[in-house]
């Protein structure tokens, strides 16, 4: 039965809303994005204003997304990517979201050379199919095409049409960050295998 809307409520009516019920299992799930939180401290205050302290250029904030135009150029993401010595940057399959994530990078730093580590699941190692270009000031661009998530599917001299596809779409993509110092880039050495892109470049 539905409640009773506040006119047809009876004068002095105290009005519960219905509460949780302790038996109802609560699920677990990770949220779909977080962002850090600014505001009043005070859990009751829900329509306070926003400080107006202006943030400090050197204030951590923790993780951030920036969303750009779909027809964004080379040349605007290469701007912002250079404003940026820890960031990553996906464009074409590699940012749908689905399956194994494209694009995940670690970084290490040794006295003399850095270490990265790319996942690139279900993308092609021919050569004439992928690159990976670093620039003495240690700008990183991973040029690649993802083969797996196709809706048909040929094996075994059989075709298959998926029911389900929930692997990184074939396509074009790129992958770009920026390691922490420059490099000599004409002393590395990489490995890709496993759907990991490993590689070793010495500073400068």
């Amino acid at each position: 039965m539905a409640s009773p809307t506040r006119s047809e409520r009876k004068k002095g009516e105290n009005y519960e809303p219905t509460r949780m019920n302790p038996q109802q299992p609560v699920l677990d799930v990770a949220p779909l994005n977080c962002i850090p939180y600014i505001g009043s401290n005070n859990p009751d205050d829900m329509f306070s204003s926003p400080p107006e302290e202006k943030t400090e250029a050197g204030e951590q904030i923790g993780p951030a997304m920036i969303y750009l135009p779909s027809q964004s150029t080379r040349e605007e993401l290469d701007d912002i990517m250079a404003t940026s010595k820890t960031g990553v940057a996906l464009t074409g399959a590699a940012t749908t979201g689905m399956g194994p994530a494209v694009g995940a990078v670690d970084i290490d730093e040794l006295e003399d050379s850095y270490y990265f580590r790319v996942t690139l699941p279900g993308v092609s190692s021919d050569k004439g199919n992928f690159s990976c270009d670093i620039e003495p000031d240690g700008k990183v661009l991973i040029k690649g095409i993802s083969t797996t998530g196709e809706k048909i599917v040929c094996r075994y001299y059989q075709i298959f049409h998926m029911l389900t596809q929930n692997l990184c779409p074939p396509g074009h993509f790129t992958v770009s960050f920026n390691l922490p110092g420059p490099v000599n880039h004409l002393d590395v050495t990489s490995h890709l295998a496993d759907g990991i892109l490993e590689a070793v470049v010495k500073k400068r």
